[in-house]
């Protein structure tokens, strides 16, 4: 994005203040539905937790995304968006069958991913579509705190308790059209993230009344320059030409799905701050900037990389500086980064900052969460109000004891 709008747009909004880029939203969702032109039925769920503003569920929305929610309270939003029930994907982790029961009468498609609920759903609603999510134990990419495939993992029913699953639709007579993976983010290794499909290809032999195949996503963005990311373009390639292929062995077309949230928005957001204090200690130039692990915890979370660069200075001489917040609590943005030479009241950007960044705000130390803006065609849109006093206080009552 421009960099004299981004300045416009804090002046306007002031700081701490998200902006989303819509154009390049649409670029990366159009870039993988170019990616899988050759797979008949195609459907991408966008990952509502990445960034669940409702401006930008219905952006996916006119560009005929469907939803993967994790929460009855995503699946409201969807439906808040002006979504169909059908293109929303229910795909919760450990919630309880009242939860599952809920996202159902809601209408949303349902995912399940364990065994005791499988169950106790199949003997309530056997007439219910409901896809299974299964951990293939691949470990395609990130580190343990975003790897949710491996064999220690909360997630999914493992593959091989495959028996198991058929044992409960056998016992319930209860309908199975869909199978799930999802084995984590930042997958760079295409190979891979192959190697976990075959697992699922071959479940998905086994269940006759198939009608899709989701693949989860977790595809890798760069966060600087020269940053591994996922070939997008290769994998879509070699996945649609196996997809395609046992579709046919198979007897009929299916859909593959994948839900997708860091690959589309990620590098469309920019988070902006003000520099309080520059403050220099006997070993380090730290610039303290209006902004914590409360509005952007992802770098203090997953020791995540986000790239920092001075707007109001752009062109001055780089110097050292470690970036951290104004929380008390260690919130680190990045040690010893070259920026360009900050002085007090400069505004800063940091990159990458679409994904998991506002969705994980808190209001710790009372602090009020940011505004966040859309920006479509040059033109800036308010998409979320800061917040105020009024919005701490509200649900709390002030009672005599």
């Amino acid at each position: 994005m421009d960099r004299n709008l981004l300045l416009s747009l804090v002046k306007k909004y002031e700081s701490p203040l998200y902006v989303y880029d819509a154009d390049k939203i649409e670029s990366q969702y159009n870039r993988m539905v170019t990616a899988f032109s050759s797979v008949k039925n195609l459907k991408i769920n966008y990952a509502v937790k990445a960034l669940s503003n409702v401006n930008v569920l219905q952006l996916f929305k006119n560009l005929n995304a469907g939803l993967d929610t994790v929460s009855v309270q995503e699946v409201q939003l969807g439906l808040k968006a002006g979504y169909n029930p059908k293109d929303i994907l229910f795909t919760p982790n450990g919630v309880s069958l009242e939860e599952l029961e809920q996202a159902m009468k809601l209408g949303a498609q349902i995912n399940i991913d364990n065994l005791s609920i499988l169950e106790q759903f199949g003997q309530k609603y056997p007439k219910v579509p409901v896809c299974v999510r299964m951990n293939p134990h691949v470990m395609a990419g990130g580190n343990s705190k975003i790897s949710v495939g491996h064999i220690d993992s909360k997630f999914g029913i493992s593959i091989h308790q495959l028996p198991h699953i058929h044992r409960v639709v056998e016992n319930t007579g209860m309908l199975i059209t869909g199978v799930h993976m999802h084995t984590g983010s930042d997958i760079y290794d295409v190979d891979a993230f192959l190697r976990a499909t075959e697992i699922l290809f071959d479940a998905a032999a086994t269940f006759k009344n198939l009608e899709s195949i989701d693949f989860g996503s977790g595809f890798k963005v760069p966060y600087k320059e020269g940053d591994i990311q996922t070939d997008i373009e290769e994998l879509g390639k070699k996945l649609s030409k196996r997809f395609n292929d046992f579709c046919k062995t198979f007897g009929r077309d299916l859909t593959l799905m994948f839900e997708p949230g860091k690959f589309l928005v990620s590098e469309a957001g920019q988070f902006l701050v003000n520099v309080n204090v520059v403050k220099q200690t006997t070993s380090t130039v730290f610039a303290s900037i209006d902004s914590g692990l409360n509005h952007f915890i992802r770098p203090m979370f997953y020791d995540a990389y986000h790239h920092i660069e001075n707007l109001s200075n752009p062109k001055g001489k780089k110097r050292f500086y470690t970036v951290v917040g104004y929380i008390c609590e260690t919130d680190t943005f990045g040690v010893n980064r070259q920026i360009s030479e900050i002085s007090e009241g400069d505004v800063l950007t940091i990159k990458n900052a679409g994904a998991y960044c506002f969705s994980m705000a808190s209001n710790y130390n009372s602090r009020y969460r940011p505004a966040e803006v859309l920006v479509k065609g040059g033109k800036g849109y308010l998409i979320r109000q800061r917040e105020t006093i009024e919005d701490l206080l509200r649900g709390q009552e002030l009672v005599k004891i």
